[in-house]
């Protein structure tokens, strides 16, 4: 599957066109087509930075509803989240259930 984004021109093209064409085109066109690393790890990857960042915000919400949507289970993030509270914060964690439960209620 091959990752498309049109956020940054949906959102910023008239505004911040070059950083539009970083998110479309670069970030999202060329680093996330990488075939190294597949969709779901690439998806949890993302999460633990987000998280470990301390983003809580519509970014996180987006990459996890990405995650769940190539594959990682409610067990998985939950897993996920609770090791990423040793090394993250245990704040970062709370936040980050908080919006992973919401994703994840079927």
């Amino acid at each position: 599957m091959t990752i498309k984004q049109t956020a940054g021109r949906d959102r910023l093209g008239d505004f911040a066109p070059d950083f539009a064409h970083f998110n479309d085109d670069i970030l999202f066109g060329e680093n996330w087509n990488i075939e190294a690393i597949d969709l779901k790890t690439r998806c949890l990857l993302t999460v633990t930075t987000l998280i470990a960042s301390g983003i809580t915000d519509s970014s996180l919400i987006y990459h996890l509803q990405n995650a769940k949507n190539n594959g990682v289970t409610k067990e998985e993030i939950a897993a996920s989240i609770t090791h990423i509270a040793f090394y993250a914060g245990w704040p970062k964690a709370w936040a980050a259930f908080n919006l992973a439960k919401d994703v994840w209620t079927d």
